[in-house]
């Protein structure tokens, strides 16, 4: 007797069998647009924010004062980071001084006052000079987001010479005006050698 094709065979799947579902195309992180002068991209970075983009970067291998005031850039914040840093490692230093000549470990020296602050200068400017830089170092990795492993850019290949030669406008997928056609078309009309759609 032939069995049903209700009932599966011994060793027969008893589960139906599904075509592999296909995967969602990767999410955009911008249009990149490439650059043969660090002029060229800077005219294309200011008729972008005159455009109206507001999330985009420009990127090279030196840098390049005309993009960054086409950006907007503002005032670095190292400056305020380091006095900060700088200012409580030289009070650190002067008070730490007082407090062990004063009262941690006090000795009358030929009747020289326990705060001698001519005798404390050597320290606390050693001090200063040793947080500001430590400051310096870490608020800047904190500030520019480091250490950061990857970014999106990386799966672009033309993106290597970014180092080396070429310079580069990206326009990213989050901007409220990007529309992956209009802003095609816009960055064709800066004449640049290549535009490449990055992947996230």
């Amino acid at each position: 007797m032939t069995p049903s094709s209700s009932h599966p065979t011994p060793g027969q799947a008893d589960y139906p069998t599904h075509a592999p579902a296909e995967s969602p195309p990767p999410a955009v992180y911008g249009l990149l647009a490439e650059f043969e002068t660090a002029e060229a991209m800077s005219a294309a970075t200011r008729k972008a924010t005159e455009a109206g983009y507001t999330r985009l970067d420009a990127y090279s291998p030196y840098p390049v004062g005309d993009a960054a005031d086409a950006l907007n850039f503002p005032k670095s914040e190292m400056g305020a980071v380091m006095f900060l840093g700088g200012l409580t490692g030289a009070c650190t230093g002067f008070f730490m001084q007082y407090y062990l000549n004063a009262y941690g470990y006090s000795l009358n020296v030929g009747g020289r006052p326990y705060l001698s602050w001519p005798s404390f200068v050597p320290i606390t400017f050693e001090m200063m000079v040793l947080t500001t830089a430590l400051t310096g170092l870490f608020g800047l990795l904190a500030i520019c987001g480091l250490p950061r492993y990857h970014h999106p850019l990386f799966n672009s290949k033309t993106f290597d010479r970014a180092s080396r030669d070429r310079f580069f406008l990206c326009i990213e997928a989050i901007d409220p005006k990007y529309d992956p056609s209009a802003t095609r078309a816009f960055l064709n009309e800066l004449h640049p050698l290549s535009i490449e759609e990055v992947p996230e």
